[in-house]
């Protein structure tokens, strides 16, 4: 059985079984498989014929008519015997080099028995016998049925990310470190999952920096709160003086916030579809 990767790296032609039933008949019984009968979907590839087979001439690659698999790897008790010459001088032929080794000393060696050879053929084909393919069965079974347990736990941390930081941010407007327009701005991270940055080893994700530059921003008390006494993995605020050092302060619109408010409107049209923006202005006095 090949990989895809081993797939992608041979050159291969997929070829559908015959529909005449009596041509059909021919490539089952050159599988040699006990009780495989090929259906309208069974398929052989282009390693068990010969070059000769193949119709090259037009631009599509096919079979000519008549032809039949004949290149298999079978184990030795499938192989059929080569066939003997009979005739009178190949026997004189076959019987001259054991006269010769008759005549020359005897040497005591000792040959290996012959080691029935693997069956490396394809295995894409089902399986010829119930209890191997019932085995392939319960092997997919298991891999379903594993990566469903991945998926719900997946969905609980998930859960579990957005109930902490609700907890938190409702912790913060109790302690009046927060006001409600900032409980509304950080709602807006309510899906991150505030443990990730341990496993990361301190790198952190584009909406984890925006998290804790609003944060920071709007409310030091609340970060320091969460960061020191609620133990969470905050970045130091002498790494984010650092972050905002590339930060465009330049007068216009902040494509950073207008970027976050396009995600979360393509998420929930009814909560986020309308936006308003207020102008502002700052004074800037230059001494001269």
């Amino acid at each position: 059985m090949y990989t895809h990767t081993q797939f992608k790296q041979l050159w291969f032609i997929i070829n559908r079984f015959p529909k005449d039933k009596g041509v059909r008949k021919q490539w089952e019984a050159a599988l040699r498989r006990k009780g495989f009968t090929a259906s309208d979907s069974s398929v052989l590839c282009s390693e068990h014929f010969k070059q000769g087979d193949f119709d090259r001439t037009g631009q599509i690659v096919r079979l000519r008519d008549g032809v039949f698999p004949s290149i298999f790897s079978f184990p030795v008790h499938l192989q059929i015997p080569e066939k003997r010459r009979t005739t009178s001088t190949s026997r004189r032929a076959e019987e001259s080099p054991s006269m010769a080794f008759q005549d020359a000393p005897q040497v005591a060696t000792s040959h290996p028995q012959p080691q029935p050879q693997p069956n490396d053929d394809h295995g894409y084909a089902l399986p010829a016998s119930p209890a191997a393919l019932k085995t392939r069965l319960n092997e997919a079974l298991a891999r379903v049925e594993s990566l469903e347990r991945e998926r719900k736990n997946a969905v609980a941390r998930e859960q579990r990310a957005k109930t902490t930081v609700k907890s938190l941010l409702g912790d913060l407007r109790e302690k009046n470190l927060i006001n409600e327009e900032l409980k509304e701005r950080l709602e807006f991270y309510s899906d991150l999952q505030v443990e990730s940055t341990e496993k990361q080893g301190h790198e952190y994700t584009k909406d984890y920096r925006e998290l804790a530059l609003t944060l920071h921003l709007h409310g030091p008390k609340a970060y320091n709160y969460l960061r020191e006494s609620q133990r969470l993995p905050l970045p130091h605020p002498h790494t984010l003086q650092r972050w905002l050092r590339s930060v465009d302060d330049k007068p216009g619109l902040n494509k950073m916030m207008l970027d976050m408010l396009e995600r979360r409107c393509q998420e929930d049209q009814a909560k986020h579809g309308c936006v308003a923006l207020t102008l502002d202005a700052t004074r800037k006095t230059c001494a001269i």
